[in-house]
């Protein structure tokens, strides 16, 4: 087996904002396997700046594993336990490898076209214009679960803006959740929280930065609306750790991004221990690549979880490569009619 990676730079159409900042681009990298004439693919989709692997020596990490590819995807898992997308694409890229179509990874009765994913529509954070624009936008195409960033602008026009929605949509109408990517401060969040509750939100994503482990408990316990976890969970590779981590602070939900969390392997963990101790789940992906989100569609289909997942069709970007993913009335769609535009030659 001969294994390669490749580095790929994504070009947003428009740049989109978080509460770290402005994304202009972003980097990602495929690892290709190539074996008895079949080829492979999956997606390392670091996110610079938030993802735990996010270290200096990534490239020569990826180096590494194309070396010692032949030790098979178990082991190369266990030995990138603190490289998440690596250990995504790794798994992938066997899928991808082991696949009749190295672009159809879980044949399901999502890949045959025949049932959707249910999804939310995400709202990016910019101007009150701009966020204004968005949110007309996924209403008038059907999407019944709205997810907005909050954070990087004044609190009061955040609330304006939700207000607009309730004003027009109950939540029986449509749900609304938001991520404030830690952009609270410890002393504050708590009153953020009793101001957004009066707007019946479905759940608040990560309302303060990530290793504040007592207070996060304080406020999923007292907190008038539900609590998800998402960047707590990053860097937590222990399975042990994991349960201890649920157990203290207590979430009402927990967010699951493959490339964060160590794949497909590292996500069921987290499943696993949700259920178990009465915590609800989502999947999201993390702005890679239409070659990856496609990977994480067909998985998470299989999990048979019922509510909006955060997946989109990768639409965002000027260079993406056009898959069968489509998106209707909130609903993702696989498109057989679609065909992928992706050459391997050019890698």
């Amino acid at each position: 087996m001969k294994a390669s990676y490749h580095k790929y730079i994504l070009n947003f159409k428009r740049p989109s904002g978080t509460s770290r900042g402005v994304m202009n681009e972003k980097e990602t990298w495929f690892i290709i396997l190539e074996k008895d004439g079949k080829k492979g693919i999956g997606e390392c989709g670091i996110l610079r700046g938030l993802s735990i692997d996010d270290r200096p020596d990534y490239e020569e990490k990826l180096k590494w594993t194309c070396a010692n590819i032949n030790l098979g995807k178990d082991k190369l898992w266990e030995a990138l336990l603190e490289y998440p997308s690596i250990q995504f694409g790794v798994e992938m890229a066997f899928q991808s490898l082991g696949s009749e179509n190295p672009f159809l990874l879980f044949p399901s009765e999502f890949t045959s076209g025949e049932k959707s994913i249910n999804i939310n529509g995400l709202v990016w954070m910019g101007t009150e214009t701009y966020m204004k624009e968005q949110i007309e936008e996924k209403l008038a195409t059907g999407f019944r679960c709205i997810k907005l960033k909050i954070g990087a602008i004044d609190f009061d026009t955040e609330l304006q803006l939700l207000r607009f929605i309730r004003q027009y949509f109950s939540p029986e109408q449509i749900e609304i959740r938001v991520d404030a990517n830690g952009a609270f401060t410890s002393n504050l969040a708590l009153d953020k929280l009793l101001q957004l509750s009066e707007l019946k939100l479905h759940s608040i994503e990560q309302p303060i930065e990530k290793n504040n482990t007592d207070r996060m408990a304080e406020l999923c316990k007292i907190t008038p609306f539900p609590i998800a976890l998402d960047e707590e969970l990053i860097g937590v590779f222990n399975l042990a750790e994991k349960e201890e981590l649920l157990l203290k602070i207590k979430p009402q939900y927990i967010i699951l991004k493959p490339s964060f969390v160590g794949g497909f392997r590292g996500t069921q963990e987290w499943i696993s221990l949700a259920e178990k101790h009465n915590i609800g789940w989502w999947i999201t992906s993390a702005l890679e690549s239409n070659i990856g989100l496609n990977a994480i569609a067909q998985w998470t289909f299989l999990q048979h979880n019922l509510m909006p997942q955060g997946l989109g069709t990768g639409a965002l970007y000027t260079n993406n490569f056009d898959c069968p993913l489509t998106v209707s009335k909130g609903q993702l769609w696989y498109d057989k009619t679609i065909k992928w535009q992706f050459d391997f030659n050019d890698f």
